[in-house]
């Protein structure tokens, strides 16, 4: 009788202490998974934050090294405009002079020498506005541009020609200007070295809220997945990522180069 009454009092006592067992297992459990759900969002917030310093980094250099590049044009800008530009301009009045001393029949021979010496001089001083970013401003976007494509169908190009989309809107940002110009004068100096094309055109075509531009040669064109990456190309990927711009180039051979730049306001 003794120990019936005993036998209840021992299950129970084991259910509770099942009970209480389980009770600290879940609460163990739930601690570790609290803990490392913790973890691993700190984990993710601290990758995070190593990538958003780094990518921060590479703009700040990048921004760095494009400052840098327009502080050398500006000043090669300025070395063609005072020292080159005044060596062609005495050469050109000392020209002058020698033909002035001679006979008719040698005069003519000075001719052809003297028209050169004129072209070079407004080449140079050409040359020098496109490379300082204070005149670009200056001038304007799109003149420059066209003073750009005025330059290079002198030198080679059987046209080269702008034509304007939409109502054209300011840049809140000129130094994404300049970027985007630099951007352009890069595609068009590839054509000059590369392509042996005989045609260039841009359009920039203004919409709401984004400018797209698109530059085209008629040259050779290449392959693009068996092409080797110049410093052209990679000079204007980093450009269009410093200013959240998408850079599209296609091409193939014998079919030209084209290049889409997609700028947001």
């Amino acid at each position: 009788m003794l120990l019936q009454n005993k036998l209840p009092k021992s299950s129970d006592a084991e259910r509770y202490l099942l009970i209480y067992m389980i009770a600290i297992l879940v609460l163990v459990s739930s601690l570790v998974i609290l803990f490392f759900i913790v973890f691993l969002k700190r984990k993710n917030k601290l990758l995070l934050d190593q990538i958003k310093q780094q990518q921060a980094f590479e703009a700040e250099i990048a921004n760095a090294q494009t400052e840098t590049q327009e502080q050398t044009l500006k000043n090669i800008g300025w070395e063609l405009h005072d020292n080159v530009g005044q060596l062609l301009s005495f050469a050109s009045m000392q020209l002058s002079i020698l033909k002035m001393q001679v006979s008719d029949d040698v005069k003519e021979k000075f001719k052809e020498t003297s028209e050169a010496l004129k072209e070079s001089l407004a080449e140079v001083r050409l040359l020098s506005k496109t490379l300082n970013n204070e005149v670009v401003l200056n001038i304007g976007f799109e003149k420059s541009i066209t003073n750009e494509l005025n330059r290079l169908k002198k030198m080679k190009f059987t046209s080269a020609e702008l034509r304007v989309i939409g109502e054209k809107q300011p840049f809140a940002d000129r130094k994404h200007e300049i970027i985007i110009f630099r951007i352009i004068q890069e595609f068009l100096s590839n054509s000059v070295k590369y392509s042996d094309a005989e045609n260039l055109s841009i359009i920039l075509n203004y919409q709401q809220n984004n400018l797209i531009i698109t530059m085209k040669d008629d040259g050779k064109g290449f392959n693009i997945d068996s092409v080797e990456k110049g410093s052209g190309l990679l000079n204007m990927k980093s450009r269009a990522t410093l200013i959240n711009a998408k850079l599209d180039l296609t091409s193939e051979p014998n079919e030209g180069v084209t290049l889409v730049l997609n700028y947001s306001f």
